[in-house]
């Protein structure tokens, strides 16, 4: 489903679609990927940069780094904090009734993903690499609902990101 779809789709970000059964799906696969959240954030974002290389310059401590991906230390701080951010609003998405994220706000997330040039490839980049991660991580569990669930609420974070995407407000 093309991004532009998913915002017709969904329209705001309110979990309406987020069934008990695909909350349940992403609560297991999440808890069985706590325990590894910095190196799956890190697969995770070199899977991006495999997939997209000109992506990486979207990240300011990135362009000027001659320390190879794998082992740049920001990288890694911030790969593990988008992959919990992530998985952790993909958990609590039935719960609170809408996307939330723990330790900043939409609005701030909006505005740096407005600030760094990210367009509707960047998200789809990113949502095929999630996916791929989760399925690598779990293979035991992996299956096409699990594929959805997680597929359903990445969307739905992706609609709130979007519906921010505009400059904060100076000060």
């Amino acid at each position: 489903m093309a991004l532009s779809n998913v915002t017709a789709a969904f329209g705001d970000s309110e979990a309406k679609c987020f069934t008990e059964e695909q909350e349940a799906l992403v609560l297991r696969s999440w808890n069985a990927m706590k325990k590894d959240a910095a190196a799956l954030g890190l697969k995770f974002f070199l899977r991006i940069f495999e997939i997209a290389p000109s992506a990486s310059r979207l990240f300011s401590f990135l362009r000027d780094s001659d320390v190879p991906l794998e082992n740049n230390p920001k990288l890694k701080t911030h790969a593990m904090s988008v992959f919990v951010m992530t998985c952790e609003s993909a958990a609590q998405l039935r719960k609170a009734g809408k996307v939330t994220v723990r330790e900043t706000t939409l609005k701030k997330l909006g505005a740096t993903h407005f600030k760094s040039g990210v367009v509707d490839e960047h998200f789809e980049v990113t949502r095929f690499a999630l996916l791929d991660t989760i399925k690598e991580a779990v293979p035991d569990m992996w299956s096409p609902k699990m594929k959805t669930a997680w597929a359903e609420a990445y969307d739905q974070l992706v609609v709130a990101i979007k519906q921010e995407m505009k400059p904060l407000p100076s000060a």
